[in-house]
This record gives C-alpha cells, sequence and structure tokens, in this order.
C-alpha cells in the first residue's frame, strides 16, 4: 500500500516534470482566421475527401467551386465508383483543402467536417456544372483533367454541360472547421 502512494507521487512528479520541460517548448500551430480560411478555400480548386470506410477511412481527391454569396463548397464527380458507394452508405465526410511551399516553409490547411448530398435539380446542377467550366478554363486546367470526370481528354471542357456523365455534391451541415498556419 505505502509503495503504491510512493510509486504514484514520483510518477506525478515525473510527468509534471515532463510538462514542463518537453511541453512547454513545443509550438502550437496557430488557427486562421474565417477571413484566412476562406481565402485558402477561394484560391483553390483541389480538396480531399476521407469517406467513412467498411474498416478504414478511404479518401479521394475533388475538385470544388465554392459559392462564396452562400458559403457552400460543391464537387463534380463521376456517377459510378468507390465515392458514390461510400457516399451512399454513409454521407458524413470530412472535407480538406490545403497550400503549401514545397520546401514547406509556409503551410496552411483547413478541413471541414459535415455531410454531402447530391445536386437534384436540374437547374441547379447545371448552374453549378457552368460554375465548374468556368473554373476550369479561367485557372487554365489542362483538358487530361476531365478523365477524372469520366470523359476523354479530347473532349471539350463544355462537355460537362452538354451530357449526364457527372454528379454535382454540395457539402451541408458543418459541425467543426479546423484551420490552421504555419506560425
Amino acid at each position: 500500500m505505502q509503495f503504491t502512494i510512493i510509486f504514484r507521487k514520483i510518477l506525478l512528479s515525473i510527468m509534471t516534470i515532463f510538462n514542463k520541460v518537453i511541453l512547454m517548448d513545443m509550438v502550437k500551430i496557430p488557427a486562421m482566421s474565417k477571413e484566412e480560411y476562406d481565402k485558402l478555400i477561394i484560391e483553390n480548386y483541389m480538396s480531399r475527401i476521407a469517406f467513412a470506410g467498411e474498416n478504414h477511412p478511404y479518401i479521394a481527391p475533388f475538385m470544388y467551386v465554392f459559392d462564396e454569396e452562400n458559403e457552400f463548397l460543391y464537387f463534380l464527380s463521376t456517377k459510378y465508383g468507390i465515392k458514390r458507394e461510400m457516399i451512399d452508405k454513409n454521407p458524413r465526410v470530412a472535407v480538406e483543402i490545403d497550400k503549401y511551399n514545397e520546401d514547406m516553409s509556409s503551410y496552411k490547411f483547413v478541413t471541414l467536417r459535415g455531410s454531402i448530398e447530391e445536386i437534384e435539380d436540374a437547374k441547379a446542377d447545371k448552374e453549378i456544372k457552368n460554375k465548374f467550366v468556368n473554373m476550369l478554363k479561367n485557372k487554365g486546367i489542362s483538358s487530361t483533367a476531365l478523365a477524372a470526370l469520366g470523359y476523354s481528354p479530347d473532349n471539350s471542357i463544355d462537355s460537362i454541360l452538354e451530357d449526364n456523365r457527372t454528379t454535382v455534391w454540395k457539402l451541408i451541415d458543418v459541425n467543426k472547421i479546423t484551420a490552421l498556419k504555419n506560425p
């Protein structure tokens, strides 16, 4: 009994010293303001979405457009594949958008946790696909990116508007935002 009390006191002392010496020197990555992470989202067009998988999470890259007025992220994908199956089983996702220098001298990221839903309204679908076409053209994205959407690189970017090969998704019910940047 006496040994247990002494052992606990020694362990508590070691933990206190560890916290003072080791953890006090650790640098916490600072949070970004809403203006900073909105700017990060606006300036970029690639994200990664993590889905709940059977035994492991599944993560995939997605192009996106940001509706600044209503503050929604929209994604475009093929109508088939693992991501579709994952969304059908569980629409809760985590979306990550980042920007960093190759040497990591500057980095920042925002992660948004929420759910993803398909846009089924034909008018809204067309409007958002038009935003995607404009984004692809304005950013000078290679036509090889069309393969990720089920098109041949020989197709025109406007093909996205001309048929129904893609699905538009909307991030909704965002319940947690983590936005950090280098110190």
